[in-house]
């Protein structure tokens, strides 16, 4: 029952620390010190996203995921309804 309620903790100490709610990292680490959850070491930390969004002519090419398609836009940034 222990390490259930340990592996939950983890993954809400994870999800926390993601949005940056420093505060409540720090009530699930207590919460993980009262169950007797002892860290090795520091967790890895992420690697970076890439930061070279340049095709080979030196303009930014923007990366989308699979979401929705973008909607067209006219001069000034507004979305246009057609």
């Amino acid at each position: 029952m222990t390490n259930t309620i340990i592996a939950a903790l983890l993954r809400e100490r994870e999800a926390y620390e993601r949005r940056g709610q420093d505060d409540r990292v720090r009530q699930v680490d207590e919460q993980l010190a009262h169950h007797g959850y002892q860290p090795a070491e520091e967790p890895p930390g992420r690697s970076p996203a890439p930061k070279d969004t340049t095709d080979g002519d030196g303009a930014a090419e923007e990366r989308r995921g699979r979401g929705r398609p973008r909607k067209p836009r006219d001069a000034e940034g507004n979305i246009v309804r057609e």
